[in-house]
């Protein structure tokens, strides 16, 4: 027998028949007419696990449990409730992988056993499962092939994230959107998600970032595929959990890993898969640039030390070359923002 599943909001049981207006259309769906798998990676989680597992509505067909080298008794309690609930399938990771690679596992096991849509949930009780519906909406109906949440739409329910996270998603946020080209996106550190199956076969999982930048590099390959991405609103819920996301590691990684996947992006997308006007302006506007700054300042320090007015022309030339390189970039960037993708690979369930 399955577990109880919790509430659904504004209902005494759960919720099965969802009637969501989608413009003017009205779609009932019956989730359980799909094949949904949930992923949980499951680290240092053994107060939590068991009323997460409990949690989880029963259209949900298979629950796939990450055991990432978990030194409490995270892995014996959720095999000890395998017996009573066959959706339950418990991987072991012999040696700590990260929240990305167990995640991958998760992953790799959700496709094999055939899933449709596969969702993301966190072991440690900080996801609303109430909110599932909201992210599988956008996937059945063919809006989106992947679905993410954002708690930076609810300002009442923000006030619970401690203030040095909800200032670091801030700033990691528009980095974010730089570096994946989802400038319609918000909330990078965000990992309740859900995504097609199909979308899901198609990236390399094993680039995949292993550690908590997996949301981002998600979403760097995601973009690459050209996957339509739809950020789902939703409450922050803080109940005194303790996180394994160490803010100093974050502050000292993630810039980095930001500004690789930021030139990774830019190649792969300009100059391998397409060649644009985006790609001349890159082409132009950086040289331009580099050479207006490198040009400029070893004449300003050449004619500073001899005591001399630099001439016109000498400063005229890295002025130009400055100005028009970043109009060119600007340019590119204009493009960029333009370039999120549209249109679904995934074709509707209903």
């Amino acid at each position: 027998m399955p577990f109880n599943c919790i509430p659904s909001r504004g209902n005494t049981k759960e919720t099965i028949n969802n009637s969501v207006r989608i413009g003017s259309v009205t779609e009932n769906l019956n989730f359980r007419k799909y094949r949904i798998a949930a992923v949980i990676p499951a680290y240092r989680v053994e107060r939590e696990i068991e009323s997460v597992l409990r949690g989880l509505p029963s259209y949900i067909k298979h629950i796939i449990v990450v055991d990432d080298a978990s030194p409490d008794h995270t892995s014996d309690l959720v095999a000890a409730l395998v017996k009573r609930d066959r959706r339950l399938i418990l991987i072991r990771h012999e040696r700590n992988q990260g929240v990305g690679g167990a995640l991958v596992s998760g992953f790799r096991k959700a496709l094999e056993i055939g899933a449709q849509i596969v969702v993301k949930i966190d072991g440690d009780g900080q996801m609303d499962t109430s909110h599932i519906p909201d992210l599988l909406l956008p996937l059945i109906l063919g809006k989106a092939d992947y679905a993410k949440g954002n708690r930076f739409r609810d300002f009442a329910a923000l006030r619970q994230m401690p203030l040095i996270r909800r200032v670091g998603n801030m700033g990691l946020g528009f980095l974010s959107k730089a570096a994946t080209g989802y400038w319609n996106l918000f909330d990078p550190t965000n990992g309740f998600l859900a995504i097609r199956s199909e979308i899901l076969a198609q990236l390399p999982l094993d680039q995949i970032d292993r550690t908590y930048y997996f949301e981002t590099s998600m979403l760097a390959n995601l973009y690459l595929l050209g996957a339509v991405v739809q950020d789902v609103p939703m409450p922050a819920r803080y109940k005194g959990e303790v996180s394994s996301l160490v803010i100093q590691r974050v502050l000292f990684e993630f810039p980095i890993k930001l500004l690789g996947t930021l030139i990774r992006r830019a190649l792969l997308k300009n100059f391998i898969y397409d060649f644009s006007m985006a790609s001349i302006y890159i082409l132009t506007g950086l040289p331009l640039l580099l050479f207006g700054l490198v040009f400029g300042s070893y004449k300003w320090i050449q004619y500073a030390r001899l005591g001399l007015a630099a001439p016109t022309g000498t400063v005229i030339l890295p002025t130009l070359s400055v100005l028009l390189g970043i109009q060119f970039l600007l340019g590119a960037i204009e493009i960029d923002l333009r370039s999120v993708p549209q249109e679904p690979l995934s074709q509707p369930l209903v």
